[in-house]
């Protein structure tokens, strides 16, 4: 990190709209848009450089927890304590699959890389894979070794990260089926990739972060920062 770069310090806008709290909020990949999801049950597109709410997206019957978008920002994915996830044209709001399987809240979701499979986690110690190309709505893969509920998720071209209120962080390598387990200790609330795809931060339910190091794709180290 070495303090090259400072954090943003100053408010540029406030975006209001929701009409509950805003359980979460994902920029776009150039940055230029990004998404926001709460307890009313809604999604909205931003435009927070010029502080314009764009468009509002409605289908979840409860609170929306989790939303992420694809890279050429044409579709959008999200889940909530409806148990559902929906698959969205981001044009014209509409939804174009729904998928159900997790027998609880659904906490977090992500598309892979090619957009051709939507990766959920939840309440019920699960992360679940399903195919947008496909009219199952079945999920393809399941992975359950989880202790307790997923709480976040980071995909990479190779790799689900999952991290959960177990206390660890575990990585799944797609292409072997091998998983790598970093115990922590204590909640694993959100975690989150760094720009050169070589650490991982994890926010817990204590007073400090833990940066994992990712070495050679599939193995990590931990480091406390």
């Amino acid at each position: 990190m070495g303090g090259e770069e400072k954090l943003p310090s100053k408010e540029v806008n406030v975006l209001r709209g929701h009409e509950g709290a805003v359980l979460a909020v994902r920029f776009n990949r150039d940055g230029n848009y990004c998404l926001s999801c709460g307890r009313d049950r809604t999604i909205r597109l931003w435009n927070p450089h010029k502080g314009l709410h764009i468009k509002k997206y409605n289908a979840h019957a409860r609170d929306v927890r989790d939303v992420d978008v694809c890279g050429d920002n044409s579709k959008l994915c999200s889940c909530g304590s409806d148990r559902q996830l929906f698959y969205w044209d981001v044009s014209t709001g509409r939804v174009i699959r729904k998928f159900r399987g997790h027998d609880s809240e659904v906490n977090c979701v992500r598309f892979n890389e090619y957009v051709s499979a939507i990766i959920s986690g939840g309440y019920d110690r699960t992360v679940k894979a399903w195919d947008c190309r496909s009219h199952s709505t079945e999920p393809i893969q399941v992975i359950d070794t989880f202790l307790d509920s997923v709480t976040s998720l980071v995909i990479t071209t190779t790799e689900v990260i999952a991290g959960s209120v177990d206390g660890t962080v575990r990585t799944f390598d797609i292409r072997v089926g091998r998983e790598t387990i970093d115990e922590l200790g204590q909640p694993v609330t959100s975690i989150s990739l760094s720009n050169d795809n070589n650490c991982i931060l994890a926010g817990q339910l204590v007073n400090f972060f833990r940066s994992t190091k990712v070495t050679n794709a599939s193995h990590s180290k931990l480091v406390v920062a």
